[in-house]
């Protein structure tokens, strides 16, 4: 397989780090986590006039028709930088879910504005027994004639808190824990029945609980067929285990550069600390985690694209793999960084805490290590 990018994704990766550099600084994170919304509607709009926004989304709805591992290259970048704009919730979350479920009327209807930079999305899918299960949904939708009403609670709803739209899984038919019977609904935050927490996250970034006590939606606001949008919820929540790998990969190469740099300065008993032997040896295994993440992480990137078990399997093998990684590379930098490394002040401690947040959504090694070991085994055939 290929890892080389071609020169126009090298040049996007180039674009995305100076504009990370200059429009969405890591000086800007502190103060933020004080904002109730907690990201810059300014950087968004501007990352829709990039073109940014629409990279994954086909051109019939503005879109720049890419694939996932243009999106990844973003997420690199993003990460390196710990930006908190809600790509991932709007894009690869509720944009996949409507983009996969909703006829063109819905893609354009939703999809458009956030393109542009105007709106965000959310998508409000975990429940508190869900335990990152795709299927288990007990938020119930019941056909009222006119309308559908739905009933029930989420949990951690990525930009939930800001969304202008949410997306939100309902069982329609079968057990609680069953694949089949769950519609996906694009609701108004603003809608009667419709209770939003705002929750701050140890990272920086929000989420929200959302309630939903009887709130009636238009049918033209259910994503394809009744009870048949299983699949497509499980793509996009596939897809964001996919962004939290990508994403994991810029924090760890930034923690990385963060603290070569810290060895290369720091001095103990009229010496660098960076000629310490030992420590040396930390640095070398931090890289090579990093970049075996890389490597893995690539991969999961480019099959994303994919369907099916191929598709499952690459990402819960990166997802499993980087969550191990990324807490080893994080953990490691705290330690060279010494009582420094665990004051507010310090920005290492900004990048170990998103890293345990990234290594934990969308499923945690665990779950990932039982999913791979549950999917059909591959067999390379050579002719």
């Amino acid at each position: 397989m290929n890892f080389d990018l071609t020169p126009d994704e090298r040049l996007l990766m180039e674009t995305a780090a100076s504009f990370v550099k200059k429009e969405a600084p890591l000086s800007r994170l502190r103060p933020l986590r004080e904002d109730p919304i907690g990201w810059s509607k300014d950087v968004w709009k501007k990352m829709g006039e990039l073109g940014w926004l629409g990279i994954v989304f086909p051109e019939s709805i503005g879109g720049f028709g890419g694939n996932f591992l243009s999106a990844a290259i973003l997420l690199e970048e993003m990460g390196a930088g710990l930006v908190v704009e809600p790509f991932v919730p709007s894009v690869i979350l509720a944009g996949t879910a409507i983009l996969r479920a909703g006829n063109a009327e819905q893609q354009k209807r939703w999809l458009e504005p956030v393109i542009a930079g105007d709106t965000s999305l959310a998508l409000a899918h975990a429940e508190a027994r869900s335990r990152f299960s795709t299927s288990y949904v007990a938020t119930k939708a019941e056909d009222k004639g006119g309308k559908y009403r739905i009933t029930g609670k989420k949990t951690f709803a990525l930009n939930g808190h800001a969304a202008d739209a949410i997306v939100v899984s309902a069982r329609m038919s079968g057990a609680v824990d069953s694949p089949d019977g769950i519609s996906l609904f694009v609701i108004d935050p603003k809608e009667r029945g419709v209770q939003i927490t705002n929750v701050p996250a140890m990272d920086g970034h929000r989420a929200a609980h959302v309630t939903l006590e009887a709130v009636e939606v238009e049918k033209d606001r259910m994503l394809g067929p009744a009870g048949k949008a299983g699949a497509a919820l499980e793509e996009a929540l596939d897809l964001g285990a996919a962004a939290a790998c990508a994403e994991a990969v810029g924090v760890m190469r930034a923690t990385l550069f963060m603290t070569l740099e810290y060895l290369r300065t720091r001095e103990q008993f009229g010496r660098k600390i960076g000629s310490f032997q030992a420590l040396q040896h930390r640095a070398v295994d931090m890289f090579v985690e990093s970049e075996l993440a890389k490597s893995i992480t690539m991969q999961s990137s480019i099959r994303a694209s994919e369907g099916g078990d191929e598709r499952r399997r690459a990402i819960s093998a990166a997802k499993s793999h980087v969550a191990v990684s990324g807490r080893y590379v994080t953990q490691q930098a705290i330690q060279l960084h010494g009582g420094i490394g665990v004051t507010d002040e310090h920005d290492v401690g900004l990048y170990f805490k998103r890293m345990h947040v990234l290594g934990t959504i969308f499923g945690d090694e665990d779950f990932h290590v039982r999913r791979f070991g549950e999917l059909p085994s591959f067999v390379a055939h050579v002719d």
